[in-house]
């Protein structure tokens, strides 16, 4: 039994790209917290300058894209690794605070805090005895 997973390329890109190459979905968990969602999408080969994130209205998208590295005077005779970028879109419900969303990339990890607004946490009801 192997353990490798293979990198699934998107065919449903809404908007049109002015880039031509592959593009992947990245690998991504979400962890919910009582106070927050975490995203963890995994991109590698991209660095932080080509990561662009956006918000519109209930759309969180994110997109890397990947520069492929080959020195001058070389081509590329054999690769396993497939080189392409990445995009990948989630909607968001009213229930996160959308001004304190935070974003932290490291090491090809992008790491998104979507904290819960105030109306969205869980609450214990105190019960009144007359």
């Amino acid at each position: 039994m192997s353990n490798t997973i293979e990198k699934k390329e998107t065919s449903s890109i809404q908007k049109e790209r002015t880039r031509s190459g592959k593009v992947f979905v990245p690998k991504t968990d979400i962890i919910e917290t009582e106070h927050e969602i975490l995203v963890l999408s995994d991109m590698p080969g991209v660095d932080e300058k080509s990561l662009d994130i956006t918000l519109e209205n209930k759309e969180l998208t994110i997109q890397g894209f990947v520069h492929q590295d080959v020195p001058d005077g070389f081509n590329l005779t054999y690769g396993e690794y497939e080189i392409g970028d990445y995009y990948r879109t989630f909607t968001i419900s009213d229930d996160i605070d959308r001004d304190k969303i935070e974003a932290q990339f490291q090491q090809g990890v992008l790491r998104l805090k979507l904290p819960k607004a105030e109306v969205a946490k869980a609450r214990k009801i105190e019960i009144n005895a007359s």
